[in-house]
């Protein structure tokens, strides 16, 4: 089978150079690294955000009604704070 690729002009002069000092043609040093690429393991697929962070899901401790009352917790920050400037 015949593949046509395209390689940016610096890729091209690597590859070139490469088989120069190797003896080898272009096509064989091509078909070298695709049989490289292809007899390593398939990736893995990505994971879930979940799985990522499976082991630290519970182990944090805090108010359960953290989100729920974000605004009120806000309001006491601000209030402290434009104490102590009054003060």
């Amino acid at each position: 089978m015949t593949v046509a690729i395209k390689l940016d002009p610096a890729l091209e002069e690597r590859l070139r150079r490469r088989a120069a000092s190797s003896g080898r043609s272009t096509s064989e040093v091509v078909r070298a690294a695709l049989q490289a690429y292809l007899d390593q393991p398939d990736p893995q697929p990505p994971r879930s955000a979940y799985e990522l962070g499976a082991d630290l899901f519970g182990r944090h401790r805090g108010p359960a009604d953290l989100a729920q009352d974000r605004k009120q917790g806000f309001a006491e920050i601000q209030a402290e704070r434009h104490a102590r400037r009054g003060a």
